[in-house]
């Protein structure tokens, strides 16, 4: 009742005297509605009911990947090897996790992959939905970690546009997911994408065992290939949703839209110069 009464007195106070307001009171305004019209079941989990900390992520991530190529620059490459090993299988069997939980999750509660709005309430199988997205928020934050493996490694050539961009931007679509719609149709986002990391991870696990298994990753290519449906995927649903009559945020859907057709684009620049390029000059 209190939550619903400082809703209606924001929303008063918008109406009538927005246009009285300073700037600073405006920006403490708009701040105060960030953290104070999300999700209640996810508030209090980690990393969840303010910007700042995954903010604070994101800015150490820029200054390691500004200033580690330069701290490495004079030093051996870091063997990782073990290391790697057991991160990426860990990843693996995190992705799995993930995967087993969104199917079964959306499956138990009777989602439905066309229309699907958020279930708010703290039923069980709303809240195990809403944990497996902040499982998938959490191993995104995870994931920066490949970017410093391949500093450490002097794989700098690896740390590419695409690779930044697609790490460092990711973690802020999931936060707001998080925050705001743990659960309804963002399920099948995080289900596909689980099942895409699961062979990914796995590639990178093979990969890191040696040169010896080299002759077992030929599909490469295929995995990029996959990569791209699954963007294609999640286009496609997303732009139904929007135009479709679902109880879900359409500012949800726009923000989803643009970021896959964004990845769309960099993964597509991506295939073309690392795989019909290469093939252009062989032949």
């Amino acid at each position: 009742m209190q939550r619903d009464q400082r809703t209606e007195q924001r929303r008063t106070i918008t109406m009538t005297d927005f246009q009285a307001l300073t700037v600073w009171q405006r920006v403490q305004l708009f701040c105060q509605g960030i953290l104070e019209n999300g999700d209640k079941r996810t508030d209090n989990w980690l990393l969840v009911y303010s910007p700042v900390p995954i903010s604070c992520v994101f800015l150490c991530y820029l200054i390691i990947i500004w200033v580690g190529p330069k701290l490495m620059a004079k030093r051996r490459p870091a063997n990782l090897r073990p290391v790697l090993i057991v991160y990426n299988f860990a990843m693996v069997c995190l992705s799995a996790y993930m995967f087993y939980e969104f199917t079964a999750s959306s499956w138990l509660a009777g989602y439905s992959l066309l229309c699907q709005p958020v279930n708010y309430s703290d039923s069980p199988s709303a809240m195990r939905m809403a944990r497996v997205c902040w499982w998938f928020f959490v191993s995104k934050v995870i994931e920066l970690c490949d970017s410093i493996f391949f500093i450490l490694r002097k794989k700098n050539s690896q740390v590419t546009f695409l690779h930044v961009y697609h790490h460092a931007t990711v973690i802020f679509s999931w936060w707001a997911g998080v925050k705001y719609v743990a659960g309804g149709q963002s399920f099948l986002i995080g289900l596909i994408t689980s099942l895409v990391h699961v062979v990914m991870y796995l590639y990178y696990t093979l990969a890191a065992v040696g040169p010896s298994m080299i002759k077992y990753l030929w599909w490469k290519r295929h995995l990029t290939t996959l990569q791209l449906l699954q963007f294609l995927i999640v286009t496609i649903h997303t732009t139904y949703n929007l135009f479709a009559d679902c109880d879900f945020p359409d500012s949800m859907n726009i923000i989803v839209l643009a970021y896959s057709l964004s990845l769309i684009a960099v993964f597509i620049n991506f295939y073309y110069k690392s795989y019909l390029t290469e093939k252009n000059k062989k032949a």
